[in-house]
């Protein structure tokens, strides 16, 4: 399979008008022929106010019956705080996460009623970063929107309540930090981690003792790419971890602290872990669908309906190993095209400069976020297609 060329759609935006709808559809199906669309969801932290503003005021019907479904599901006016906000609201991680869920669903939607974009017939593969495996799920047909919508609350309602109970606990702040370095220093940079956080093999422990205790509930969260990854836990401790790893380990990342209030893929995110165990025996789970699924988790396609739901559990609490799912789409699977769909333009964040690199504007990797930009990005699909 690695010497096929495929096509990665990563949920993140939309579509423009009538015009266009010809065109688009002739892109789409005219580059599945030689090449097999796959998608990818972005994850927290892109939400703003007024991200769905643009496909709203562009596809009323379609939008309108999406976000009351999403109403009508949660039980409140989650499309109210979507549009309007404030930000107070939109930042708590019970409404970010199924807002981002909601306006890349919607989205998804959108191509699909009014441009024929048919994920069934048209993509291979399906993941998503972190929350965005919920939207990969719904897209690639596991999950239904309002099941997957419910579980999204009902778990960042827990995941709020496990930050709250960290902070009662310790009186630390908790959230996260992304770590930057060059690629060539990435991994010694992850090996001192591990070893200063108690993870790496003994041997590598003996040069430097220090106390379990001082790293307590500090977690390698994310590895993005091949030079950055994603601390959670306790920020005080996570910068007592870096002012450790430059005063002895030799590394000086540069340091990012994150837009969220939370420490996601952190042990103290088992509470939330046990609810998903629970509840997804009590909702339809499909498989096999039309399309595989690339778990964070394991960094490969998942295997089995019961495997989807260890996880997925699993992913509250474990590392989102996100670089290995990128290599092995990119190496072993033979993906040359990756279009995002959703809020934000993280499309080339998300894939990363390593791959993506065919002769095209944009290397292969695509944003759709505006649907003033539609008409250019699905032109160079299209020619990427057919020089495919």
């Amino acid at each position: 399979m690695g010497t096929q060329s495929h096509v990665v759609c990563s949920l993140m935006c939309g579509l423009r008008n009538n015009s266009l709808k010809l065109s688009i559809s002739a892109a789409l199906y005219s580059t599945a022929r030689r090449t097999s669309p796959s998608l990818l969801a972005t994850g927290h932290g892109v939400q703003r106010i007024g991200m769905a503003s643009p496909w709203l005021e562009m596809f009323p019907k379609i939008s309108n019956k999406v976000m009351s479904e999403v109403d009508s599901t949660l039980g409140f006016p989650l499309s109210q705080i979507i549009s309007q906000g404030p930000n107070s609201e939109l930042n708590k991680t019970e409404n970010s996460q199924p807002a981002i869920m909601a306006t890349s669903v919607l989205i998804l939607r959108i191509l699909e009623h009014e441009f024929g974009f048919n994920a069934d017939t048209l993509v291979d593969v399906t993941l998503g970063h972190s929350l965005g495996e919920f939207t990969a799920l719904v897209a690639g047909g596991y999950l239904d929107f309002g099941d997957a919508l419910g579980l999204i609350r009902r778990r960042a309602e827990i995941m709020s309540q496990c930050t709250r109970k960290a902070f009662e606990t310790t009186g630390d702040e908790y959230g996260m930090v992304a770590l930057v370095c060059e690629p060539d220093h990435f991994p010694e940079l992850l090996e001192a981690i591990h070893d200063f956080l108690g993870l790496a093999k003994p041997a590598l422990k003996d040069d430097i003792d220090h106390g379990a205790s001082v790293f307590q509930d500090v977690m390698i969260a994310n590895i993005n790419s091949n030079n950055q990854i994603v601390l959670s836990g306790s920020i005080a401790r996570i910068r007592t971890l870096i002012v450790q790893l430059r005063q002895f380990g030799g590394h000086d990342p540069r340091a990012v602290k994150l837009k969220c209030e939370s420490p996601f893929h952190n042990p103290i995110m088992a509470p939330a872990a046990d609810y998903m165990r629970h509840a997804l025996e009590n909702i339809n789970v499909r498989f096999p669908t039309h399309m595989q699924f690339v778990s964070n988790v394991s960094g490969l396609p998942i295997s089995s309906r019961e495997d989807l739901k260890a996880l997925l559990s699993r992913q509250c609490v474990e590392t989102v190993r996100w670089w290995d799912s990128i290599r092995y789409l990119d190496q072993d699977y033979g993906v040359t095209r990756w279009i995002g769909i959703g809020p934000g333009k993280v499309g080339r964040n998300l894939v990363g400069k390593e791959v993506g690199k065919i002769m095209v504007k944009g290397g292969g990797v695509w944003s759709i976020c505006d649907p003033r930009e539609l008409e250019d990005i699905l032109g160079d699909l299209e020619r990427s297609g057919t020089d495919a």
